[in-house]
């Protein structure tokens, strides 16, 4: 968990900024502690038929943005990477628009009123097609295929550019911050899984749905593998001193931290918690964690 400032404006909100040449992306209004600057959509494609990569929210304004930034093309895949709001509420009127299928994540929603620092899940989606792993859309030039990427959400999935070496990381892996893995959906096992998948591809950069291009993807990849082992190894050291409850270990883990974090800190420690339990190595009674 990181407590981000979001940079000072202006953003790029609304226009359309080649990012590589079969690669265009468009930033929407959405700025707030969890989305950044914005939800980033991606346009793919360079000729007369593109695909569009997390559409975002169903805002008018955005949609115009994505639409004038298509032009004459024709879209023919909305491709979501998961269903939180700030993702995909946007598909089905940019379907209504464009008469293009709407394929990618499965659905998925979970109710919960426990704290959040990530978007609720969108009720509205409805995909023509689910994408399995290693399943691929085309158009003129270029190819998208589906890598299966669990953790964040249950139907999280990333797109791998072929013609270029980039992958689209939705909130897999972003340029501003480290994922949040919020239970029941989001599981650490799962998400750790996911990153060493990714660690073993040779993708040359990273564009996610918040934040900057990430140029140096396996070195940051790397990176957060291991930020997550040390925050285990430090839920085990704070075990071996005593049982505890989760808020008892937000002081000694997350030193400095906003307290209006304090609850989605509390529920990745929890995550993390909950693999270690499949593992065998901790356990809990009446809310109370110990080692075993």
């Amino acid at each position: 968990m990181q407590d981000m400032a979001i940079p000072p404006k202006p953003w790029p909100t609304g226009i359309a900024e080649q990012c590589e040449a079969l690669v265009r992306r468009v930033l929407a209004p959405n700025p707030s502690p969890y989305t950044y600057t914005g939800t980033q959509t991606y346009i793919v494609g360079a000729g007369k038929e593109v695909a569009v990569i997390d559409p975002g929210p169903a805002d008018e304004a955005h949609l115009d943005a994505i639409l004038q930034a298509v032009g004459e093309a024709r879209v023919t895949a909305i491709m979501c990477t998961h269903t939180h709001r700030d993702h995909s509420p946007a598909a089905a009127p940019l379907a209504e628009r464009t008469g293009a299928p709407i394929v990618g994540c499965a659905p998925l929603v979970i109710e919960t009123t426990l704290p959040r620092s990530d978007e609720a899940f969108d009720r509205s989606y409805a995909p023509d097609r689910v994408m399995e792993d290693g399943e691929a859309m085309t158009g003129p030039g270029w190819t998208l295929r589906a890598l299966h990427t669990p953790g964040h959400t249950s139907n999280h999935l990333c797109f791998a550019l072929e013609e270029s070496g980039a992958l689209f990381t939705g909130d897999h892996v972003m340029g501003w911050s480290t994922s949040v893995v919020i239970p029941p959906d989001g599981d650490m096992g799962d998400y750790l899984k996911s990153l060493e998948k990714l660690q073993v591809r040779e993708d040359h950069v990273y564009y996610s749905a918040h934040g900057d291009p990430i140029t140096r993807p396996r070195q940051l990849v790397r990176g957060m593998i291991g930020h997550r082992r040390q925050r285990e190894n430090q839920i085990l050291r704070l075990l071996g001193e005593r049982a505890r409850p989760i808020p008892d270990f937000i002081p000694e883990m997350y030193k400095g931290l906003d307290e209006r974090l304090h609850g989605a800190a509390q529920m990745s420690v929890k995550a993390h918690l909950l693999d270690l339990e499949k593992r065998g190595m901790v356990a809990s009674e009446d809310d109370i964690w110990r080692s075993t």
